[in-house]
């Protein structure tokens, strides 16, 4: 298999499955991964939002990430979502992190504390400083309450070699064009947004990190190939056909669109942890539909 290159390409923000008692589906998430790594995935991004990390202890992260890990077994990178809105405690957390078999780190934004842009530069900084891996920075101003400018993005990426890209969620294509009209050569933009993959990558992007590629990993991956390699002809009908899926999952929330889906596909059980809950009836049955409206 040819090696990965880190942050380039479609990186899968990995569900966690849960059993009805609420424990993780240990056997479900193995059988998803090798699903995953078989169709066309270039990275995993583990504990992220979409792992639902948020709601689990810290004994289970732990055990959580040593299982990805081993089942992986090195066929693909793994980026590990850690963050927080307390940049001494997430920096205390890295430094005791073991990071055997993990490429790179994702990290969000600081949400609650609404810090000034000067607070972002030094929070990240201080994370980049003492990661032992490439770290992606997070910015996802819907769920942070805090946008990181594109002036404080390109400051970092001048100024941390160790801070290799950003996930860009913000959906302000005006602030993702200035990044990527002025970002160093080796500055990874990627998508955070599954439904604008396509049109960011046209604009320079490098990929995105996708939560539809759970449920469709061959389908998405080859349209974020092919638009790399300026394949309009073939990116553009697999985006269109993937697009009500993916404006679906995201209606009353992620993970939970892409739990219903994913229990249609027969992968898991359709589980989530308070204060998640499952889609309605109505949104299940449309994404059952667009499923098979659309052979996917």
């Amino acid at each position: 298999m040819a090696k990965k290159v880190l942050f380039t390409g479609t990186g899968v923000a990995l569900i966690t499955p849960f059993r009805k008692q609420e424990t993780i589906d240990f056997s479900k998430l193995e059988e998803l991964i090798d699903f995953i790594v078989e169709g066309g995935a270039d990275y995993i991004v583990a504990l992220g939002t979409t792992s639902e990390a948020a709601t689990m202890t810290e004994s289970e992260r732990t055990a959580l990430l040593q299982f990805i890990v081993e089942s992986v077994n090195g066929r693909l990178p793994i980026v590990l979502g850690l963050g927080g809105n307390n940049t001494r405690a997430v920096c205390d957390t890295i430094s005791t992190t073991n990071f055997d078999g993990i490429s790179g780190l994702l990290s969000v934004a600081p949400y609650y504390n609404k810090p000034q842009q000067r607070g972002l530069y030094d929070h990240f900084k201080s994370i980049a400083d003492v990661s032992p891996v490439p770290v992606l920075l997070y910015n996802v101003p819907g769920r942070t309450s805090c946008n990181i400018s594109a002036e404080t993005t390109l400051l970092l990426a001048n100024d941390c070699p160790n801070i290799a890209g950003i996930k860009e969620a913000s959906g302000n294509m005006q602030q993702i064009m200035e990044l990527l009209r002025s970002k160093p050569a080796n500055f990874k933009v990627i998508s955070g947004d599954d439904a604008l993959t396509l049109p960011m990558i046209a604009l320079g992007a490098s990929g995105v990190i996708s939560v539809i590629a759970n449920a469709y990993p061959r389908e998405m991956s080859d349209m974020v190939r092919y638009a790399m390699k300026g394949d309009l002809k073939k990116a553009l009908p697999l985006h269109y056909k993937l697009l009500p899926l993916i404006n679906a999952i995201f209606e009353e929330g992620n993970p939970s669109g892409v739990k219903a889906l994913l229990e249609i596909q027969g992968r898991i059980t359709n589980q989530l942890r308070l204060p998640l809950c499952k889609v309605s009836k109505t949104l299940y049955n449309k994404l059952k539909e667009l499923s098979e409206k659309n052979n996917l």
